[in-house]
């Protein structure tokens, strides 16, 4: 009897010894192993450090529809704020060349605006910025976050005996549409036949086999035509209308153009005409964007009196 015992007892342990053990078993003996350092019993602190992160004291809301509408959220104002509003609020204390003068056009995206510009006779130097805001140093996104009220414009020196304002305000007027508020297109557009797609038909009933390579091709085409003949690309606060003027002169003019303007037009014009405010320059990509090639790596031409064209995203 004890000898039967024996050997069962005997089996049992060799048997159990060479049973395998499953993955589900491995992993809960190695979490259950005081040696294991990932065990959850004693986690180790060390692999994760605290950091202090430094609090931001300008709050910048997130680039949603309603912030690019204008109806963003605005924080309650702080004392520090309100004196960097003074500052942003106040005059463009640039000067500019000997014999020149300054003045800042809001049409919309500043890209073609400037280009516009580059070309009239007389323009001696184009620089694209924000204006008319209320926060200090404000970078793109904090314009394009449509809080801070800045606009795009585009700070035009010019020499007035060359170029006088009324030529300036007359590009103005013929470079956008003026009744739009907070909203600009871009109608100026590319001769659709520069870039047509050959040997491409559908007709009723039947559909060319073309390769996967064509159709990426093709795709590509659509996409950048529907962005350059769509309307309304440009929507918010920072595409308004403004005349900003530095002289009395340059203010009376502005203001008997939008007269003459409004007389011509069967819709109100919505155009703002105010002092000049302190001229924050964008970003150094902004600057002679379209010159420098825009968008495609296509470079448009800054020529005096040049009538090509403009693509307003390049």
């Amino acid at each position: 009897m004890v000898l039967t015992k024996c050997l069962s007892i005997t089996t049992t342990t060799t048997v159990a010894a060479t049973i395998p053990k499953s993955p589900l078993l491995l992993i809960s003996s190695s979490l259950s192993s005081p040696k294991n350092p990932l065990s959850l019993s004693k986690p180790n602190s060390t692999h994760f450090p605290l950091t202090a992160r430094p609090i931001s004291t300008h709050y910048k809301p997130p680039m949603n529809i309603l912030n690019k509408l204008g109806f963003g959220f605005r924080p309650s104002p702080d004392p520090a704020s309100t004196e960097n509003s003074a500052i942003a609020q106040g005059p463009d204390d640039d000067v500019p060349a000997p014999g020149q003068q300054f003045a800042q056009f809001g049409a919309g995206c500043f890209w073609g605006v400037e280009l516009a510009f580059q070309r009239v006779p007389g323009v001696t130097k184009t620089e694209v910025g924000y204006s008319q805001g209320y926060l200090h140093n404000p970078s793109y996104e904090d314009v394009c976050s449509g809080t801070t009220n800045h606009n795009e414009v585009v700070r035009v020196q010019y020499d007035p005996k060359e170029c006088s304002f009324d030529t300036l305000l007359d590009m103005f007027w013929a470079r956008h549409d003026p009744t739009t508020l907070n909203r600009q297109v871009a109608d100026v557009k590319v001769p659709l036949g520069e870039y047509e797609v050959a040997n491409f038909t559908c007709r009723y009933g039947h559909l060319e086999i073309i390769s996967l390579v064509e159709i990426f091709v093709i795709c590509l085409v659509f996409l950048y035509f529907s962005r350059q003949y769509s309307r309304g690309n440009d929507v918010g606060t920072q595409y308004r209308s403004g005349i900003y003027f530095y002289t009395p002169e340059q203010e009376k003019a502005a203001k008997e153009s939008l007269e003459r303007q409004q007389k011509v037009l069967n819709r109100k014009i919505v155009t703002e005409i105010l002092p000049a405010k302190k001229f924050y320059r964008a970003e150094e990509y902004h600057q002679q964007y379209l010159a420098k090639g825009g968008r495609f790596g296509f470079k448009q031409s800054t020529e005096k009196g040049c009538n090509d064209p403009i693509r307003c995203y390049g």
